[in-house]
């Protein structure tokens, strides 16, 4: 157990004492900002619900095949996203479940916080 605890601390692993090393913040802070475009963000929440093409993918986005590609090459790169031909095209998926998970958190605390803030402003004013 202990060998696998210093081998993680030397990949920039979170160490069980102290703080995140500069790597893997700056690793962290890289995924970030790849999920940090709009449409990004968008194609991979559509991904980590179904495995869709360019096509679907530009169609559920609003925006173009080209520029869909674009997005998906920088992810597929970033490692966010993963590819498999099935014939003549090419078919994408989130397969890493911290991906989905953190997508999901996000979406669904700035769903909870519009809410709120749609509660207090239906709310009348207190009468003095």
């Amino acid at each position: 157990m202990r060998r696998r605890q210093e081998s993680r601390a030397e990949d920039g692993a979170v160490p069980d004492e102290g703080g995140p090393s500069p790597r893997l913040l700056q690793d962290a802070a890289a995924t970030f900002g790849m999920l940090a475009a709009t449409t990004r963000l968008h194609i991979v929440w559509l991904l980590a619900r179904a495995e869709q093409d360019v096509t679907a993918l530009a169609e559920a986005t609003g925006s173009n095949v080209a520029a869909v590609s674009q997005h998906l090459a920088k992810l597929k790169l970033a490692g966010l996203v993963s590819a498999r031909r099935e014939g003549r095209r090419q078919v994408y998926v989130v397969d890493d479940p911290h991906v989905v998970a953190i997508v999901r958190q996000m979406l669904d605390h700035h769903a909870e916080m519009a809410e709120e803030s749609a509660s207090l402003r239906s709310r009348p004013a207190d009468s003095a």
